[in-house]
């Protein structure tokens, strides 16, 4: 990952994508809100170990300067908070919402010098991603990233807001069984039908702002 920020400078704007496992472990610093790290598993982490949430947020997220723009999404398991960025934006089933502050309770700084990172994440830290090889029939496909695409893809979803509040709603139609359960049921049900798959899908950030009128621009 320290590729992606190095020599970055005002004007860049720098994108990770990750889809794959992930997974927690106790906190053992006392700077978890809830008391666990997240951690990225990449395909090699039984021989090289996982990657957890303070050495990703130490690693691109500390070193952006001002100027800088990094988007990151992250398709996993418990990915909620897997940057360790100072905010998350909690949105209820309305479109209400508020930012909650996830500064680590010893006042460890954890945010950049000066740039702006915001995170689209495929669930809350203590939530599953699903995913399947069903659709591709040869590579697992995130449920949350197919409605990333979607919500980029339909054109209209112009804010943070839109964009999340569209990843939810696609994701929602699943579980009740509405309109794209043809399409995405497996990806909740890896195949089955009836499955009660819960996954709300999650944007965080180094500062609030007001994601229905801030435009999505990469």
């Amino acid at each position: 990952m320290q590729w992606l920020v190095q020599g970055c400078q005002s004007g860049d704007s720098l994108v990770l994508y990750y889809s794959g496992h992930g997974s927690q472990q106790r906190d053992p610093t006392g700077d978890e809100v809830d008391g666990y790290d997240e951690r990225l598993c990449p395909m090699d982490f039984e021989t090289k170990g996982t990657i957890i949430d303070d050495e990703i947020n130490a690693t691109i997220v500390k070193p952006i300067p001002h100027g800088v723009k990094l988007h990151a999404i992250i398709d996993a398991c418990h990915s909620g908070t897997m940057l360790d960025l100072s905010f998350l934006c909690r949105m209820d089933r309305n479109g209400r919402y508020k930012w909650e502050d996830h500064n680590p309770p010893k006042g460890h700084f954890k945010g950049t010098n000066g740039g702006e990172v915001i995170c689209f994440s495929g669930c809350d830290d203590h939530q599953s991603s699903a995913d399947t090889t069903s659709l591709s029939k040869v590579t697992s496909t995130g449920a949350m990233t197919y409605a990333f695409i979607e919500a980029i893809e339909m054109g209209h979803v112009k804010t943070y807001g839109d964009i999340l509040t569209s990843m939810r709603t696609t994701i929602r139609k699943i579980e009740n069984g509405g309109a794209h359960s043809s399409l995405l049921g497996m990806l909740f049900t890896r195949g089955r039908h009836g499955g009660g798959w819960k996954q709300e899908p999650l944007l965080t950030a180094n500062e609030p702002f007001d994601v229905f009128t801030k435009r999505f621009s990469l």
